[in-house]
C-alpha cells in the first residue's frame, strides 16, 4: 500500500464533513456554544442534557446524540445542530424548535357510570427550565376534586430536584364485599412532597411522603346492611422510586425503553398498621418501517395480602384494559400487557395522524388469593380493538386518542374509550 493511499485512509477516518459541507478533523475544539430559535427555554437549562462544550473536541458522535437529547425534552420539537467557522474559530449552533408548553387543561368523557369533566392549565416548561407548574379542577358525576402540581427537576441545574403536590379527591367507588357491592361517597385529601436525585441523563431515583385523609360513606340508597357506613382514615406514605428512560422522540414516533420500579409503604394512624406496594413497569418502542411505531407496555404489582374490599389495584378503561368499564374490578396484585401497533396515515408540519391496533390483557390477584390466582383462565380478560390519534405537533401532549374494545371472551362487553394523550 502506497504511502499516498495510506494518507488519505488516515485522514478521512481522522474527519468528517458537517452538515454544512465544512470539513473538520478531530482535534479540532469548539470554540463557543450557541441556541437559535429560544423563545422561552433558557440556554443554561439546556446545557445541561449535551456533552459538547467550549474547548471540547469536536465528535460527530456526540454531536448526533446531543441534537437527540434536546429534542426528547418536552418542550422542544425539534433539534438540529451546524458548525460555523468564523476566523480560526468553531461555533456549534443548535438550531431549536420549541413547542407551545402553557396549555389550557380542557378535558371531558363519558364511560359507564361516570361523566365527568376538568378545567385548569399546565405548563410543563415554566420560568423556561423544564419546571412543571400545573392547577385544574375535576367535576367526576357532579363530585368536586382539585390538584395543584409543582416540581423544578434541577435546582440551579444541579442534580437535585423536587416536587410538590395538594389534592382533594372526591369520587364514588365501588367496593367488594363477599356479600355484595356497595357504592361509597370516597375522598381523598393529599399533600406530598419529593426529592429527585438524577445519576446521569437517563436515570434518576425519587424518594419521599404524603400525608392523606381517606375518608368512605355509604352512598345514597346504598341500604345493604353490610360494610361499614362511615370510615376516616389518616395515613402517612412513604415511597421510592427508581427510573431508567432511553426514548428517543422524533415527532410522534418513539424508539427504545423506559422503565420504572416504585415502592410504597403506607402507615395508619387508626390501627397502626402498615401496607406495602411494589410496582414495576416498563415501556418499549419499535420503528417499523418509515411510518409504524410498535408499542409495548408490561406492568406487574403486588400488595400486602389484606382480605379487604379496600384493594389497591383496579381494572379500569382508563388505567389498564379498555373497553372493560368504570372500577369493575380490585386486587392485590396484578399484570397487565398492552400492545399497540400505530400507522400514520398524516404527517404533516403542523399535524399527524395515526391508525392503531391493539390488544390488552390483564389477571388480577383477588384480596387474600395467592399469586397463583394471577394465571388463573377464570381471572384473564383479554381485549382487542382498534382507534384513531389525531395529534398537533405544535403543542406537547396535542393528541386526541379515540378507542373502541370487544372482549375476545365475552363479545357483548364493549366499549369506548376517549382522551388526551397516548394510551401509554
Amino acid at each position: 500500500m502506497s504511502l499516498r493511499l495510506i494518507f488519505i485512509l488516515c485522514t478521512g477516518i481522522l474527519s468528517f464533513t458537517s452538515l454544512n459541507g465544512q470539513q473538520y478533523k478531530v482535534e479540532d475544539k469548539i470554540s463557543l456554544v450557541r441556541y437559535e430559535g429560544l423563545k422561552k427555554s433558557k440556554a443554561s437549562f439546556l446545557s445541561k442534557f449535551i456533552t459538547s462544550k467550549s474547548q471540547t473536541i469536536i465528535n460527530e458522535s456526540s454531536l448526533n446524540q446531543d441534537a437527540q437529547r434536546l429534542q426528547n425534552l418536552s418542550s422542544i420539537g425539534s433539534a438540529t445542530y451546524r458548525l460555523d467557522t468564523i476566523g480560526e474559530k468553531i461555533e456549534l449552533v443548535f438550531e431549536i424548535d420549541e413547542v407551545r408548553t402553557l396549555l389550557p387543561i380542557l378535558n371531558s368523557g363519558r364511560i359507564t357510570d361516570n361523566t365527568w369533566f376538568q378545567i385548569g392549565f399546565t405548563d410543563i416548561n415554566w420560568l423556561g427550565k423544564g419546571q412543571v407548574l400545573s392547577a385544574s379542577y375535576l367535576n367526576n358525576d357532579l363530585r368536586h376534586s382539585g390538584n395543584i402540581y409543582f416540581q423544578v427537576p434541577r435546582i440551579n441545574n444541579s442534580n437535585w430536584g423536587y416536587s410538590a403536590s395538594l389534592t382533594l379527591w372526591n369520587s364514588l367507588e365501588p367496593l367488594f364485599f363477599n356479600e355484595g357491592t356497595i357504592l361509597y361517597e370516597y375522598g381523598n385529601d393529599a399533600i406530598g412532597l419529593t426529592a429527585i436525585r438524577h445519576f446521569n441523563y437517563n436515570r434518576n431515583i425519587e424518594f419521599g411522603g404524603t400525608y392523606f385523609i381517606e375518608n368512605y360513606e355509604k352512598a345514597i340508597n346504598q341500604t345493604k346492611d353490610f360494610g361499614p357506613d362511615q370510615l376516616r382514615q389518616p395515613k402517612w406514605l412513604g415511597k421510592i422510586s427508581y427510573n431508567e428512560d432511553f426514548l428517543n422522540y422524533n415527532l410522534f414516533y418513539l424508539k427504545g425503553i423506559a422503565w420504572q420500579s416504585l415502592l410504597q409503604t403506607v402507615y395508619s394512624t387508626i390501627d397502626n398498621s402498615w401496607f406495602y406496594s411494589l410496582k414495576i413497569q416498563a415501556r418499549s418502542y419499535a420503528r417499523i418501517g418509515n411510518k409504524g411505531n410498535l408499542a409495548q407496555r408490561t406492568t406487574f404489582a403486588v400488595a400486602t395480602n389484606n382480605d379487604s374490599p379496600f384493594a389497591p389495584f383496579v381494572a379500569d378503561s382508563h388505567v389498564n384494559i379498555r373497553g372493560i368499564g368504570n372500577r369493575i374490578d380490585r386486587g392485590t396484585a396484578q399484570l397487565v400487557f398492552n400492545t399497540e401497533y400505530r400507522q400514520a396515515f398524516i404527517e404533516s408540519g403542523r399535524w399527524g395522524a395515526q391508525a392503531v391496533l391493539f390488544t390488552d390483557f390483564g389477571s388480577w390477584r383477588n384480596p387474600g388469593g395467592e399469586l397463583k390466582d394471577l394465571f388463573n383462565p377464570d381471572q384473564f380478560r383479554l381485549f382487542a380493538g382498534g382507534g384513531i390519534r389525531i395529534i398537533y405537533h405544535r403543542i406537547y401532549g396535542a393528541v386526541i386518542q379515540i378507542d373502541y374494545a370487544i372482549d375476545l371472551k365475552n363479545t357483548k362487553e364493549r366499549g369506548f374509550v376517549l382522551g388526551l394523550g397516548q394510551y401509554f
